[in-house]
């Protein structure tokens, strides 16, 4: 076991340390015939224990064992497994002293009778130096210290030490993109892990001086591989590294206490970047969290990998984009890249595959210091990240617009306004759309906290009248929450509202106020007309202003998207300029090679007045 002084802050800088101080202990170890390792593991959530340990034939071992059961039953049977290896090693043994030499002859033990039939290895558990009595059970034998005896080989049992329960790179490795390891951790968290990469060894390349890393240690990766520099989870590899897989070699821990270390190497050699992106640019002006006082704010429309992967996107939506472009391995890089290069504080995103989310933005956004909700719509939902050293998630209020509709008495008015047009009203009814709601909190103010709204409004250009409604809900349930619930805390509500500047949704938002004789009510024909006046007491602004657009597609672009912002609270510090027109239309629309959606992301710096 290896432990760490200090606190965790000192982490990093004793990395390098650690890591030497641990080879030198396992050469020391090894040479004195220091003891294996037993690793045990045991959650009172759960009727079984495992255990893990190598046997004499260099076989692994992993049994399950109830917790409930006396400790002489699991030591009778690793007793059991312990006699099969013994033989299976005696058996190689005798083998190899067989096997002909060079000369063609046939090399014997000796003289003397052949050994005795193995016996079967004495099996004792041991802790503080005492025998563990065999009636104890599992659940209280198995501590960590104790010693576990078979026959001459001791191992020390590690209970419940640091582990991974998932550990995967991802498939598409691009020059210059941030490659974030997907990590699942027990017992530990990632930010008390150490993290070795390396790449392979370029044919005929010179070993390094010191006999390169196969003069490490026995886990050390094996010759052709190098060793980088970067001892961080995440990985940028450069132009250098084109054509070469990677290496990660990683032990969980939590700061002080460490785990058994694992490698993981690339499927694919890292392949070229794209060159410059949308994105790129903004950047310059993104290099930094901010501070206190700012909350940098991202509202993104990723594009769902169910919608660009349909026949429909590829040769109606997208035509003028390569396939590989709306492939999600390659755009997942450019989404990576993009998000993480904001150095944002709150990132709402629409369109997000739950798989997108769990194997790729959480990992990489993780990595940076932010932490993730997802909301579920139907085939593709709402994802809101915080930054966790300047918020921590109070509670979410989350809704489908359909349910709360009919079910909430917050929308009791609104329902019977509505129900006076049977056509509208099944056609509101029938939409999925949903409402993520976070109520978050400052990490260095508790008195400060704050609403933040994501959605993403019904899309058909038709749908106008729907789309009032659904912002309707939303403001009714937003201001419960942050009037009810939390009492005039301030609003952030972002997302991808299908609604130009010149709507009715918009002007709603902005006004305060829809009249009942306004455009949209009709927006789909007489039918399904449903007049009415609504209004909401929230003072709101787009923090970004109206852009000429924020979505890019072949047959159209207009903005669609905003991040609307209580102005009795909030004001707007710097908005990032979008990317230029000529950079929009290299490839002609979006999404294209150098940029990974249809849509834009806003993005801007606000502060508390």
């Amino acid at each position: 076991m290896w432990r760490l002084p200090g606190a965790r802050a000192a982490l990093r800088g004793v990395r390098t340390a650690v890591e030497r101080h641990s080879r030198a202990e396992a050469a020391t170890e090894t040479a004195a015939g220091a003891m294996e390792r037993a690793v045990v593991r045991c959650v009172p959530s759960e009727p079984k224990l495992s255990l893990s340990f190598a046997l004499a034939d260099g076989s692994h071992k992993n049994m399950q064992r109830d917790q409930s059961e006396p400790l002489g039953r699991a030591l009778s049977r690793i007793a059991t497994n312990a006699l099969k290896g013994h033989a299976k090693a005696a058996a190689a043994k005798k083998s190899r002293k067989n096997r002909p030499n060079a000369s063609g002859g046939v090399s014997c033990a000796g003289p003397g009778p052949e050994p005795a039939a193995a016996c079967e290895p004495v099996v004792k558990l041991y802790y503080r130096e005492e025998a563990v009595a065999e009636d104890v059970l599992n659940v209280d034998a198995w501590q960590d210290g104790a010693v576990l005896q078979i026959g001459d080989v001791k191992y020390k049992v590690e209970r419940n030490p640091p582990a991974f329960t998932e550990l995967q790179l991802p498939r598409y490795i691009m020059a210059g993109f941030p490659v974030c390891p997907k990590l699942g951790v027990e017992f530990g968290d990632p930010a008390g892990s150490l993290f070795r990469w390396y790449k392979e060894t370029k044919p005929g390349a010179a070993e390094p001086e010191g006999g390169g890393p196969s003069s490490l240690s026995p886990s050390s990766p094996s010759p052709g591989w190098t060793e980088t520099d970067v001892d961080e989870r995440v990985y940028t590899p450069s132009n250098a590294d084109i054509g070469l897989r990677l290496k990660l070699h990683c032990t969980p821990g939590n700061g002080q206490r460490f785990g058994p270390s694992r490698e993981l190497e690339s499927v694919c050699p890292v392949e070229a970047g794209p060159g410059t992106c949308t994105f790129d640019h903004r950047h310059l002006y993104t290099k930094k969290v901010t501070d206190d006082a700012l909350i940098r704010t991202v509202s993104y429309n990723i594009l769902a990998d169910t919608y660009a992967q349909t026949e429909f996107s590829r040769t109606v939506l997208y035509p003028y984009c390569a396939p590989y472009a709306l492939e999600l391995d390659y755009r997942q890089n450019l989404i990576q890249k993009e998000l993480t290069g904001y150095n944002a504080d709150l990132i709402c995103l629409q369109e997000v595959d739950r798989n997108v989310f769990t194997d790729s933005l959480v990992p990489a956004l993780e990595a940076f210091g932010l932490e993730g909700v997802f909301r579920i719509k139907q085939h593709e939902g709402l994802a809101t990240f915080y930054r966790k050293s300047k918020f921590s998630l109070l509670s979410q209020h989350d809704i489908p617009f359909h349910e709360a509709l009919q079910s909430d008495p917050l929308h009791k008015e609104l329902l019977e306004k509505l129900a006076l047009y049977p056509s509208a009203q099944e056609r509101v009814l029938q939409r999925s759309s949903v409402l993520q709601v976070s109520v978050l909190q400052s990490t260095k103010d508790s008195s400060k906290k704050i609403c933040v709204a994501n959605t993403h409004l019904y899309w058909h250009p038709k749908g106008g009248y729907i789309r009032l409604i659904q912002m309707a809900i939303a403001l009714a349930h937003i201001r419960h929450v942050s009037c009810d619930l939390y009492p005039s805390i301030p609003v952030i509500f972002c997302g991808d509202f299908n609604s130009t500047p010149s709507t009715g949704m918009y002007h709603f938002v902005i006004s305060g106020n829809i009249p009942e004789d306004h455009e949209d009510w009709t927006s789909n024909g007489e039918e399904e007309r449903c007049n009415m006046s609504l209004t909401h007491f929230f003072k709101l602004k787009s923090a970004c202003g109206e852009p000429a657009y924020t979505n890019y597609v072949g047959g159209f672009h207009g903005c669609l998207d905003y991040i609307f912002i209580d102005l009795n609270a909030l004001e707007v510090e710097q908005v990032i300029p979008l990317p230029t027109h000529e950079e929009v239309t290299t490839h002609q629309a979006l999404p294209s090679v150098s940029h990974p959606s249809d849509h834009l992301a806003l993005v801007c710096d606000l502060k508390w007045k």
